[in-house]
C-alpha cells in the first residue's frame, strides 16, 4: 500500500483533521542515510509529522522546514516538506544506539533538551519563524505544543514508528487533530474522550489501520467528513546541477586548491545521501561560470 494522507474535518468543520500512513517514506529515509533504529523512529517521526504540516500549506511554492536540536546523541533532525507532501530529512548522527526505555525505542533520549524550529517559506519577504522548546523530545507531543504556542491552534498530534526484527520498518504513520476558533466545548470534551481512548498510534498501525480508520477511532462520534487524500512520499529534488551551486559558494580560492591537487571529489547531499562526482575538468568549468 502506497504511503497517503487524508485529510477530514469533523463536528460541522469544528475540527479539521489529517491521518497518514508513513511506512514506506519512512523505510526509504532508513535506507538512504542507514540509520541505527531509535535513529529511524526520531527521523520518521519528525518526517510523518513534516509530510501532514506541508499538506496543510495553501500554495504550490510554499516550502516547511522543521528543526529539532537537542543536547542527546542524536544532535539534530532536519526535515522539509512541500504543499504536495513531497518530504524529506537527516539527522546529525545517524548512527546513535541506545537501550530501550519502558520496552520502547529512547526517542527522547536520543534528542535530549533543546528546541523546536518550524520555518515556513511562503514566498514573502522573509520567512514565518516559530521557535518553541522540546517538551518532551518525543516528537508528537513537541509538535502538540508547538501548534498551541506558536500558532495558538489547540491540537492533538500523534506519530508512530514500529521497527521489525531486521531494523527495517514495519510500520509508520500518525494523525493531527486541531480545534478551530469556534469549536464548541461539549464537542472539544468529546474528542478529548475519544483521544483518551487511542494509547498509541503504533498500535492501530500494526492492527493495519488505514488512515481513514484511525480518524474514524479518533473521531467517529462526531460527524467525520473526508475532504481529500493525496499522495505522500520521500522525495529529494537535488541535482547535479542545484548541488553545484554548493560547490561554487565555497569560493574560487578553495576550488582552485582541489584542482591543483588534481583529484575529483564528490559531494553528497545531505537530505537523501546522493552522491554527486565533478571531475577536475568540472571544478574549471564552475570556477569559469562563477566569473
Amino acid at each position: 500500500m502506497k504511503d497517503y494522507i487524508v485529510r477530514a474535518t469533523a463536528a460541522d468543520s469544528q475540527v479539521r483533521a489529517f491521518a497518514i500512513t508513513s511506512g514506506e517514506l519512512v523505510e526509504e529515509a532508513r535506507k538512504r542515510h542507514n540509520t541505527s533504529p531509535v535513529a529511524t523512529a526520531a527521523l520518521g517521526r519528525l518526517l510523518t509529522g513534516g509530510a501532514m504540516m506541508g499538506s496543510m500549506m495553501k500554495n504550490e511554492t510554499d516550502v516547511l522546514t522543521v528543526k529539532v536540536r537537542g543536547n542527546g546523541p542524536l544532535e539534530g533532525i532536519t526535515v522539509t516538506a512541500d504543499s504536495h507532501a513531497n518530504v524529506k530529512g537527516y539527522v546529525e548522527n545517524p548512527d546513535v544506539m541506545l537501550p530501550p526505555k519502558n520496552g520502547k525505542l529512547d526517542v527522547g533520549g536520543a534528542v535530549g533538551i533543546g528546541i523546536m524550529q518550524v520555518i515556513k517559506d511562503m514566498g514573502l519577504k522573509e520567512p514565518y519563524v516559530g521557535d518553541t522548546m522540546l517538551v518532551t523530545s518525543e516528537i508528537a507531543e513537541d509538535l502538540t505544543y508547538y501548534f498551541a504556542s506558536s500558532e495558538q491552534v489547540p491540537s492533538s498530534v500523534g506519530l508512530g514508528v514500529l521497527m521489525e526484527k531486521d531494523n527495517t520498518v514495519k510500520c509508520a504513520g500518525g494523525f493531527i487533530i486541531q480545534m478551530m476558533p469556534f469549536a464548541k466545548e461539549d464537542t472539544v470534551a468529546k474528542i478529548e474522550e475519544n483521544l483518551k481512548m487511542v494509547t498509541s498510534v503504533t498500535e492501530l498501525l500494526d492492527k493495519g489501520y488505514t488512515p481513514e480508520q484511525i480518524l474514524k477511532e479518533l473521531l467517529g462520534n462526531v460527524g467525520l467528513e473526508i475532504t481529500d487524500t493525496i499522495p505522500t512520499q520521500f522525495y529529494c529534488n537535488c541535482s547535479k546541477e542545484r548541488v553545484e551551486k554548493a560547490v561554487a559558494s565555497i569560493g574560487r580560492k578553495d576550488i582552485q586548491e582541489m584542482i591543483d591537487e588534481g583529484k575529483d571529489i564528490e559531494v553528497k547531499c545531505h537530505f537523501c545521501n546522493s552522491a554527486y562526482h565533478y571531475t577536475i575538468e568540472d571544478l574549471k568549468q564552475i570556477i569559469k561560470r562563477s566569473r
